[in-house]
């Protein structure tokens, strides 16, 4: 054939390489799909992290490799529309929680937040309550009408689940079901500080942000909601068993927020050894 020996043979010796390597991708394509089913979006760092819970050993080069290689990302653009109206001459609070605010312990700093759902006949709305320790949902409600209600709800079901201590610093947005008289005479009886983002400032309510950020393009944007009942029939199992149960976290040592909180709890640190704001 015109050819050198040392071609044949180098053919001959990578060839079955090539193919192998072919078949060890596919199957970590198939790991990462897997993973994906529960957490679309994760990065190449907690796709390496959440396998290496699974027993499952992936340097994270490859990992990014194989994302490039079958395009396993999620890129979603969706509107967006308002839910905080600050235009009340209802009382608004001050801001409590700072980045020199240390924190040791569940219940002692609170976050509360309102996100939509888009469904074929409009919206629908969704309040929690996020223990800003551990990251985990202590509250949540759903609601047609983005109203005092939902979020009153939303707070009792948190009070119910983890019966705070006097002195918890509940924050949130001046959105006017926040500062709505059914909502702060139940912030008093149970004796939280409460504590508001500036006008006009997202940032000082990041961490719920984030979370409804998490919820938005993991679940929402990912699910073809129709009507009310798909999501309060889908959406608590996102909140319960993906969010708190399955998905780990980079802020709070790469566990999941029921983990953290059994954790802490066996382990009885001293204050401020797991966790910063």
């Amino acid at each position: 054939m015109g050819l050198p020996k040392s071609t044949y043979y180098y053919r001959l010796k990578n060839e079955p390489r090539a193919k192998l390597r072919e078949k060890q991708d596919a199957l970590v394509k198939d790991l990462i799909d897997n993973v994906h089913i529960d957490f679309p979006i994760y990065g190449y760092r907690k796709l390496h992290r959440e396998l290496g819970r699974r027993g499952i050993v992936i340097n994270e080069k490859k990992i990014r490799r194989i994302q490039r290689k079958f395009g396993l990302f999620a890129t979603v653009i969706r509107k967006w529309i308002k839910t905080t109206d600050s235009t009340h001459k209802l009382k608004k609070y001050p801001k409590l929680v700072t980045p020199a605010l240390r924190i040791t312990n569940v219940n002692e700093v609170w976050v509360a937040d309102i996100t939509y759902v888009r469904i074929l006949t409009g919206f629908i709305f969704v309040a929690i309550i996020l223990d800003l320790f551990s990251r985990k949902v202590v509250g949540w409600a759903i609601s047609k009408r983005i109203n005092a209600e939902l979020a009153v709800n939303a707070l009792n079901m948190a009070i119910q689940n983890r019966k705070p201590g006097p002195g918890c610093i509940h924050h949130s947005d001046q959105g006017v079901q926040y500062c709505s008289k059914e909502y702060i005479e139940i912030l008093d009886e149970w004796k939280f500080q409460v504590s508001m983002s500036r006008k006009g400032n997202p940032y000082d309510n990041a961490w719920a942000e984030s979370f409804m950020k998490i919820l938005k393009y993991e679940e929402i944007y990912l699910s073809e909601y129709e009507t009310y009942e798909d999501v309060v029939n889908r959406l608590p199992r996102f909140i319960e068993e993906i969010y708190n149960r399955k998905r780990i976290h980079s802020s709070i040592g790469y566990l999941t927020p029921e983990e953290f909180e059994l954790r802490f709890t066996k382990q009885k640190p001293e204050a401020g050894t797991l966790h910063k704001t």
